[in-house]
Parts: C-alpha cells; structure tokens; sequence
C-alpha cells in the first residue's frame, strides 16, 4: 500500500507557545527601542538642518581615546565601531538561538525565511548594479540597500498601532536575524581595511579562550567582560570591522540550558544587552550618523545621481520583489503552505515593510564611501527609501488591519485567566493541539 503523502506545514501559522513566549519578549524590545531609534534619527535630521548644526558636527567629529592602542576615534565612529558591536552581539546570540531552538534548527523550517532573506539581499544589490551599470556611477555602494532594520520596521508598526499576528512579526525577525548574518558577512569580507595579522592572530586567539570558557562552563563576567573588550580592540587594530567581533562572541554564547540552568548565558547576556542595544546603543549610532543637511538640491541629487538612486530602488524596488519572490517560489515548490485567515497580500506588505533598512544600510553606506560629500549623498537615500517603504507599509497593512485584529483577539483570547491563551489549549484541527507549557 503507498504511504500517505506528507502534510503540509503552514506557513504564517501559529507558533508554538514556548517560541512565541520568546518571540515576543524579543519584539517587545525592539519596538519600544525602534521607537527610541525613530526619535534620534528624527532628532539628528532637524539638528544637522538648523543654525546649530555646526555643533552638531563638532561633537560628531570630537576624538577621543587611547592613541597608544590605535583606539583615537571621532564620537561618530565610537558610535558605529564601539556601540554598533553591541547590537551585533545580540544579533548573534538571536540567531544562534534561531539555529538551535528556533525557526533555523532544521531545513524544512529554514529553507522559506533564509530563501527569502537571501533574495531580499541578492536582489536589491542586483538593482543597485543594474541602475548604476544603466547610468554610469560607481559599484561601491553594491551592498547598502541590503539590509533590513527590524527595530525601524517594528517601530513603524508600533505607531499604526496595528495588531499584526504574531506569526507574521516572526517571519520578520528571522528574515531580519539571517539578513544580519549577510551583512556582517559582507563587511568582514568586502570592507575590510589593511590587514594587521598579528592583532587579528590575538583576536582569534581571544575567541577561542571565549569558546573554552563556555564550553568547561566557567561564570563570572569578570572573565568575560575584559576578554570581550580585548577581543574586539585586537580586532579593530585588526582592520576588520569591529562590529564582527560582537556577532562571533553572540555566535559562540551557549543558548541550550543545563539541566541545572535556568537560563543559558546566552539568554542572560540577551536579556540584559538587548535593552542597551535597543535603547542606548542603535539610536546613539543613528544620532550621528542620520545627521544629513537636505536642501532641495541635494534631495533632487538623490534622485539624479546614479548611486543613490540605485540605493533607493533597491531598498523599495529590489527589498520587495527579492522577498516576495523568495517567499512565494518556496512555498509554491516545497509542502508549506500560506495561512488560510492571511493572504499573499499580507506578505507583500511584509516585503515592502523590510525596505526600511537604516541601521546597517547607513553603517555600509559609510564604509563604502569614505569621502564624506558623496557618504551625505547615500544617508539620504537610505533616509529618503526606509521613508518611501514606511509610507507605502503603512497603506498596505492599514488596509488590512481589521484581519489583523481578529487574528490578534483570537491568538490573545484567555476565558480562564491560566495565562496561557485559549487557542493553545484546543484541540480542534485548525490550531497547534494541547496545551504546551514547557
């Protein structure tokens, strides 16, 4: 007798209960540090654009440091190489998490979000080439309107105060988590300056003490802290991107509990770094960094110039036809298949809401143009197309907010007060089975 065909997994579905627990307390923290984020790039654009902005450019420019130890930077790049290694930190404890225990842990689960975010990568930077190819410029900027900025994207959704499922803020954070990995992946490997061999022989070298210490189970920041501070120096004077050093430590940071834990080291040094990433150390780095003079003129270069033109396109054009496509190929061609309460439209808004890329974009955007005057040229591009791509989010999921808000309710919904919503203790074929409470 054949065996019976495979049922299919729904995409968009319901999360497990102790996935979605998780999920949840990390959107929480991106929303409330998005908004944070909103506010100090705000801030920083009418800054640069009034009769102070020479100050602004002074305390931007302001070094200070340890010259002795090749660390005499500006306040701008402590900002970007210094505070950026934190949020890179916790990027890469999320997706280590997402590797062991979340959506990434096995290929049938991976396969749709990794789909989707390398298309949302390739697809963009193609774009990018394709205008700049089009009109003459220069290539440089290839990798700026690759990146997502999750805090952006959830702070946008924070002030349409829309219901999204939980499902579909989900799919965002891990498109968001593997779209890290590809920028971190690109600065490490394209925009690396002179070599220092032996600085990074000792960086190297600090991470695998940072992995012994966390493989005999050795405790106590006293170690940790001092190494990590170590580590990263060494891989600054390296000439690779500090930055890198925070995801590799977050990559190596156990993220399974102990029979004896109640929470692994990488849980405890996300739940006590998130809220500083969030909070402190992204809107810090957006402060001085979305600092742009906009004048007529230059907002009309924008869109003249071939490079910043290209980055725009590809955060709105490329972003959006990338995911989607990835998106809607994998689930045509493989067993999942699309929430019945959602529809392809709810994914399109999605695509078009991972346009907003702010963050990295501008952080690549820097490392890509050194020259200040043309650097100006593409912060406001990435301004002006994480603005496009809010704007035209905003009008999709509005449309849809109503659907939103009755999955929401449902989801939400808890008749006996168990603190475990309903929908997670029926048994009906259209959710997830008993209850789960481990």
């Amino acid at each position: 007798m054949a065996a019976a065909p495979r049922e299919r997994s729904t995409f968009l579905g319901l999360l497990p209960w102790p996935e979605r627990q998780v999920v949840t307390q990390a959107l929480r923290t991106e929303t409330v540090g998005g908004l944070v984020l909103l506010a100090a790039a705000v801030v920083a654009l009418i800054w640069a654009n009034t009769p102070w902005s020479g100050v602004y450019e002074e305390i931007r420019d302001f070094h200070f440091g340890i010259p002795a130890l090749g660390l005499d930077l500006s306040v701008g790049h402590w900002a970007s190489d210094g505070l950026l290694t934190i949020f890179f930190l916790v990027a890469g404890i999320e997706l280590k998490r997402e590797l062991v225990v979340g959506e990434l842990r096995t290929p049938a689960t991976a396969a749709l979000p990794v789909v989707a975010a390398v298309c949302g990568m390739v697809v963009p930077a193609a774009v990018y080439a394709a205008t700049v190819a089009a009109r003459g410029g220069s290539m440089d900027g290839w990798a700026v309107p690759m990146a997502t900025d999750i805090a952006f994207a959830l702070a946008v959704l924070a002030v349409l105060s829309t219901h999204l499922p939980s499902a579909l803020r989900a799919f965002l954070l891990t498109l968001a988590v593997v779209d890290d990995l590809g920028a971190i992946l690109i600065i490490a490997i394209f925009f690396t300056s002179d070599l220092n061999f032996a600085a990074l022989a000792g960086a190297f070298a600090g991470l695998a003490v940072f992995y012994m210490l966390q493989r005999y189970r050795v405790t106590g920041w006293w170690w940790y802290v001092p190494l990590a501070i170590t580590i990263w120096a060494l891989m600054y004077n390296g000439g690779i991107h500090a930055t890198v050093a925070g995801v590799a430590m977050g990559l190596i940071l156990r993220t399974k509990r102990d029979k004896n834990e109640t929470a692994s080291p990488g849980e405890r040094t996300s739940h006590l770094m998130h809220p500083v990433s969030a909070g402190i150390a992204v809107p810090l780095f957006a402060l001085f960094a979305a600092g742009v003079a906009v004048s007529v003129t230059s907002l009309g270069e924008v869109f003249t110039q071939p490079e910043p033109l290209g980055v725009v396109l590809g955060l709105v054009v490329g972003k959006t036809v990338g995911i989607f496509a990835g998106t809607y190929l994998t689930a045509r061609f493989t067993r999942a298949r699309l929430n019945p309460d959602l529809a392809w439209a709810d994914v399109f808004a999605l695509a078009v809401l991972a346009g907003i890329g702010f963050t990295v974009a501008l952080l690549i955007g820097e490392l890509a143009f050194p020259d200040p005057a043309d650097a100006e040229h593409i912060k406001a591009a990435v301004l002006i197309g994480s603005l496009i791509a809010a704007g035209l989010a905003a009008l999709l999921v509005k449309r849809r907010n109503g659907i939103y808000r009755r999955l929401y309710e449902e989801e939400m919904r808890d008749a006996d007060a168990d603190g475990i919503p309903d929908i997670y203790q029926q048994t009906s074929p259209g959710h997830n089975g008993a209850k789960t409470e481990e």
